[in-house]
């Protein structure tokens, strides 16, 4: 049983790193690539991490996956926060919009 959830777990991670990256190669604009990036690399990291956790058993790669995944949600959207921010200051967004259209 635990075979299967380590499977659904590792299979569901990949996809969403996966969707991460093709979200980051296709979409057009710089914010939106940053909102592909963060939440879907995020949930995949995630994902993967607790598969990880299943899969050894042990309480110190239980820990080590735990605070690894509260980190990436704790400095992720801080992260896009700042990258997005700055992208409006200058106003980055609005010239790759134009040179797309």
């Amino acid at each position: 049983m635990t075979d299967i959830l380590i499977g659904i777990l590792a299979l569901a991670g990949g996809a969403f790193t996966l969707i991460a990256g093709l979200g980051v190669f296709k979409l057009h604009d710089l914010l939106n690539r940053m909102h592909a990036s963060t939440k879907a690399g995020t949930l995949g990291s995630i994902l993967t991490l607790a598969a990880a956790a299943v899969f050894f058993h042990d309480g110190g790669v239980t820990a080590r996956a735990v605070s690894i995944a509260l980190f990436l949600l704790l400095t992720a959207p801080i992260a896009a926060h700042m990258i997005g921010r700055a992208a409006v200051r200058i106003r980055a967004h609005k010239h790759a919009l134009k040179t797309r259209s």
